[in-house]
Formats: C-alpha cells, structure tokens, sequence
C-alpha cells in the first residue's frame, strides 16, 4: 500500500531536452519571419528566368551582377547617407531632450507633473497619419519642405513619448541617498544630472537611442509626404523609386531591397541584447 501511495504522488520527470512542441512552434515562428528575407536574399542572386520557372528554387547559377550594379551606383549611397544622417540626428535629438525631459519627470516634484507625464504617455496612441496634413504645412511654413531637417525634427517628436516612458523608472530607481550624499558635498542639482545620472542611465539611453534608430531608419510616411527631391530620398523611398524604375526587373528589385535592409538588421541584431536589457530595467524601475 506504502508502495502505490509513493509511485502515486511522485511527481513525473519532464524531458531531458524540453517540450518538443515548444521547440516546434518556435521553428515555426522563426521560419515564418526568417523565410522572407532568405527569399529576398536569395532572389537578388538570381535572375528573372530563374524566378519566373522556379519562384521558390535556389540560385543556379548564382549571379552576382544585381548586388555589385547596385552597389556600384552613386544613387543607393546618397540614399545611405541620407537614411544615416535622418537616423542620427533624429537619435541624438530623442536621447538628449528625452533624457532631461526624463530627469524633470522623476526627480523633481511640481504642480501638473503627473498629467505632463499622462500627457507624453498618450502620444504612444498618437499615430503620425493623423498629424500629417498639419505637419505639412507647419513643416512647409518652416521653409524645410525637401530638406533633412524637415524630416528629424517630427521624428524627434514622435519618438519622444516612448524615449520618456522608458527613461522616466530608469531615473526614479536611482536612490535619493545618492542625490543627498552629491549634495553634501557641493554638488548641484544639474551637476548630479552630469556626472551621475547620465552614467546610471546608460542602459536607458543605449536603448531608447537603438530604437530611435531603428524606427526613424525604417521611416517611410513622413518622407513620402515631405521629401520631394530625389536627392534627399531615404532609403525606404528609394526602395519605392527603385521598384517603379526597374519594375520588370524583379530580380534587381530584390536585390536593392536586401541591401536596403541589410543594414537595419545587423544593427539590430548586434544590440539586441542591450535592447532588451534596457527594457528590463526600465520594467523593474
């Protein structure tokens, strides 16, 4: 009786190696995401009789000629730099005015602070196509209608309100007792800001300013609607003149898109530790 009692309540091992079923779904998942930038990859090394009899087959043989006429042409690294220089400036002007917009939020106490903070928080619910005909026109009032600053500054305010959610528990998790001790011995309120908040919050900063980057290299409806001049086109809106230029070319199309992404995708994966680690912090503060 002893022995049936003890085998009846015993709990069961699980498998050495996990779930299977887990392991499954996530294969799934990632073949799902996976499968069509291996496509786009894989289709600029071909040709379009090669993708016309068989969509789905493997290069043979590989062509080379789309990536190297591609990246032989002037148009894709003025686009480059273009998209880097948008995506910088819209990173830099997110980090500094998020992370001093971020240290008023959490360390100072005033009147009106909490709807300020609500305030930012709804313009996570704000989607730019409902601004974008004002925008327009305060843009072009402004004189920056085809200009690169036309399009960082509506970036940096766009990306301000998730800056300032993330950074805003960086900041109040940073104990009082430091602040106290920094001001016994002299230290101002915007000197504690310079030498000791910044340094605490890196982790903030290296995130928000990751995803700032992202998003405004990923940025496709405010160029479309503000930049005009080939000259000053993005990458995304090169992808678009791309595809409309050479829209028989399938093959070259592809090939100009996996460039255009490529260099997203190894930012992304290169931070995304410190993308999540960020976000972590930011849950725990």
């Amino acid at each position: 009786m002893a022995t049936i009692t003890q085998s009846r309540f015993t709990p069961k091992k699980g498998l050495p190696w996990g779930n299977p079923i887990v392991y499954l779904i996530a294969l799934v998942l990632i073949g799902l995401m996976l499968g069509p930038v291996i496509y786009l990859i894989l289709g600029g090394f071909r040709d379009n009789s090669q993708i016309t009899v068989s969509p789905a087959g493997l290069p043979h043989p590989w062509r080379l000629g789309n990536y190297t006429g591609i990246l032989q042409s002037g148009v894709f690294w003025r686009q480059v730099g273009n998209s880097t220089m948008v995506a910088l400036g819209t990173t830099v002007g997110v980090v500094v005015i998020g992370v001093m917009a971020s240290y008023v939020l959490a360390r100072y106490r005033f009147r009106g602070r909490g709807a300020m903070y609500a305030l930012f928080a709804a313009g996570l619910m704000f989607p730019a196509t409902v601004a974008i005909t004002p925008l327009y026109i305060l843009v072009k009032n402004l004189g920056l209608v085809d200009t690169l600053p036309g399009v960082i500054l509506p970036q940096i305010g766009f990306g301000l309100p998730t800056t300032i959610i993330i950074l805003v528990p960086f900041l109040r998790a940073i104990p009082r007792e430091i602040e106290e001790a920094a001001a016994i011995d002299g230290c101002s309120r915007l000197g504690f800001f310079w030498r000791m908040v910044l340094r605490l919050s890196v982790p903030g900063l290296i995130t928000v300013g990751i995803l700032a980057f992202l998003a405004s290299w990923n940025s496709y409806l405010l160029p479309l609607f503000l930049l005009n001049n080939q000259d000053t086109f993005t990458l995304p809106l090169g992808v678009q003149a791309f595809s409309s230029q050479y829209s028989t070319d399938t093959a070259k199309v592809l090939a100009f898109t996996s460039l255009s992404m490529l260099p997203a995708l190894l930012f992304f994966s290169v931070f995304e530790r410190r993308i999540v680690g960020g976000l972590t912090g930011a849950v725990k503060g």
